[in-house]
């Protein structure tokens, strides 16, 4: 199996790199890869972002990457994370910049004051633990209970237009959709990387997932 992991100078790279490695079937090949022909290339394909959006869109095409992730989105199993999830949508409040536009929607930020269940106020970005709810049945969920606790860091999330598209929420002040699924992609908002077992074992089932 060749699994590429999509260094555009903008993601956790050696995390996610560290945690696919992991989980990996034997013998397989595992690139942290800014060649677009390895992309190409690749059985499967990672897709991290980190920063601030407008220099994840400008970074994937001053590398040249776009075509090949746009290819790869249509035809081989995908995972996206972060601001790879945010890509994947139409616009992003965060500079005012279009994105992919592979699925209908937009990126929003989450508002200054917003409170827990407790009266507190919550912080932008969340950052720390969550627990997320299963919205679809979906391969790359089994073994995994729900509600179970997973990484975040994020002042922005995907607001998708099409509902069908949703596969995991949270709540932080509201219900936030951090988890998209439809054909070969899956996506969320919150680091399996970081997640310890449970974003193991998400990686886990991306590599043994046939769609």
């Amino acid at each position: 199996m060749k699994i590429a992991v999509v260094d555009y100078g903008s993601g956790n790279l050696r995390s996610v790199y560290q945690a696919i490695r992991k989980v990996a079937p034997l013998n397989s090949d595992v690139w942290v890869t800014e060649d677009p022909n390895k992309v190409k290339e690749a059985d499967r394909v990672i897709f991290p972002g980190q920063g601030a959006m407008p220099d994840c869109m400008a970074n994937l095409r001053k590398a040249g990457l776009e075509e090949a992730v746009r290819d790869s989105l249509k035809k081989k199993p995908f995972f996206a994370v972060c601001v790879g999830e945010q890509m994947l949508f139409d616009f992003s409040e965060e500079g005012d910049v279009p994105a992919l536009g592979i699925f209908p929607g937009r990126v929003v930020r989450f508002p200054a004051n917003q409170y827990g269940e407790d009266g507190s106020r919550l912080k932008v970005p969340q950052m720390g633990w969550n627990r997320v709810r299963k919205a679809m049945d979906h391969y790359i969920w089994e073994g995994i209970p729900d509600n179970s606790w997973f990484y975040f860091v994020h002042s922005y999330y995907v607001v998708p237009a099409d509902l069908n598209l949703i596969a995991g929420t949270t709540d932080y002040g509201r219900k936030v959709t951090v988890a998209v699924a439809k054909d070969y992609i899956f996506a969320t908002q919150f680091h399996p990387e970081k997640s310890a077992d449970m974003g193991l074992k998400l990686y886990s089932n991306f590599l043994t997932w046939k769609p």
